[in-house]
């Protein structure tokens, strides 16, 4: 499907090489007349193919840039993609708002964006947007969290197997006890992917059919985390504390952010480094937890192949690619569902083991890593 704002480019050339024949010229043989039209041909494609890059607009709406990550990972990837298309980069930010996300990609359409990348405050009330875009012929991008419509292409990093790994690496080092659950944010499909692939580890591991006694594992709290807010983390992680006169073993929480309010909230409590706690994104702050004992597993989803991998396809898409000729594409079927075109990337999960694998990628230095942590304790930090 060519991009709607080259038909009219496409015409005017198409006219200007009819303009060009001359009549003087009668004695062309059929065989140089096809050479001649075949090399036109190939020479109108190659500078139709340089024009659409070199115009192509993609609009990038982002639920709260306030996140650490979007700036410093993921943005970038997706700019440097875009830049290496030859493409233009516009972007909106709804600060956690869903009607104003709804407000900014009717927005990025305004200014002509021929695809859009759309972070998600909300999978559900994104969807009348995703349709508008649609109706234009506009190729949307579902970027790291779920929009449960087909006409979007959905780009993540496996979103199950990160609450698999989460819960792999907390049972590892606690196989039995109070667990608490600190969820990310219900209106994020992300939320539930993680908490099903936790809950599918632990009751595997424990052959129980529920987390509850006799079971080795009991589940002592569980709340969703409006905003993935780190505040409402900690709130949600006292209040499990109070309840449980401080008994918990292990905390599983669903990303950087919720772990950082969790120990927190243990550390008021003297309990910091004695109880096991997960979470994912590599944050830096984070992966100093890691180094100083506080956070047992931060699953790493490298934000930069997330990104760079949006960005092809928006520019593929929007030169006419369909979805299903994209290449990685596979197909993933939704908790209602739909079968979309997806692209699934593989996390990795960092512990005190392998922190040298993110230092050694150059997502974090020794310095902040290592910042406050005894030498010699961790490896990496010498």
């Amino acid at each position: 499907m060519l991009n709607r704002k080259f038909v009219g480019l496409f015409a005017v050339l198409v006219l200007l090489i009819a303009a060009c024949g001359s009549s003087e010229d009668t004695t062309t043989t059929a065989a140089e007349a096809t050479t001649t039209t075949a090399a036109a041909e190939t020479t109108t494609t190659a500078a139709e193919t340089t024009t659409m890059a070199d115009q192509l607009v993609i609009g990038v709406s982002w639920n709260n840039y306030n996140e650490e990550r979007w700036a410093a990972w993921d943005e970038p990837a997706i700019v440097a993609a875009l830049d290496a298309a030859g493409a233009t980069y516009i972007s909106t930010d709804a600060g956690s708002s869903a009607e104003q996300q709804l407000s900014d990609v009717e927005n990025l359409i305004t200014q002509g964006a021929d695809a859009l990348i759309i972070l998600a405050q909300d999978g559900t009330a994104i969807k009348p947007a995703v349709a508008s875009a649609a109706e234009q012929g506009i190729p949307v991008i579902a970027y790291d969290r779920l929009i449960e419509d087909p006409a979007a292409f959905y780009i993540t990093f496996d979103n199950v197997e990160v609450g698999r790994m989460q819960a792999r690496a907390i049972y590892a080092v606690q196989p039995e006890g109070n667990y608490v659950f600190i969820k990310g944010n219900q209106a994020d499909a992300n939320a539930d992917f993680l908490r099903g692939g936790q809950q599918e580890v632990l009751l595997a591991e424990t052959g129980c059919t529920e987390l509850v006694a006799p079971c080795p594992i009991v589940n002592v709290g569980e709340s969703y985390t409006d905003n993935w807010d780190p505040a409402v983390a900690q709130t949600n992680m006292e209040q499990f504390l109070t309840l449980n006169d401080n008994n918990v073993q292990a905390v599983v929480a669903s990303n950087d952010g919720t772990a950082g309010g969790v120990v927190a909230a243990l550390a008021a409590q003297g309990m910091a480094g004695e109880v096991p706690v997960s979470g994912q994104d590599g944050d830096a702050a984070a992966l100093n937890r890691i180094a100083l004992g506080t956070q047992t597993v931060s699953v790493w989803k490298d934000a930069r192949e997330l990104g760079k991998a949006a960005g092809e396809v928006a520019v593929a898409l929007a030169q006419g690619t369909a979805m299903a000729d994209v290449t990685g594409m596979v197909e993933f079927t939704t908790p209602e569902g739909n079968v979309m075109n997806s692209i699934l990337l593989t996390p990795v999960p960092i512990t005190q083991d392998n922190l040298s694998v993110v230092v050694d990628a150059g997502w974090i230095t020794t310095d902040v890593l290592c910042q406050g942590v005894d030498p010699g304790t961790v490896d990496v930090c010498g």
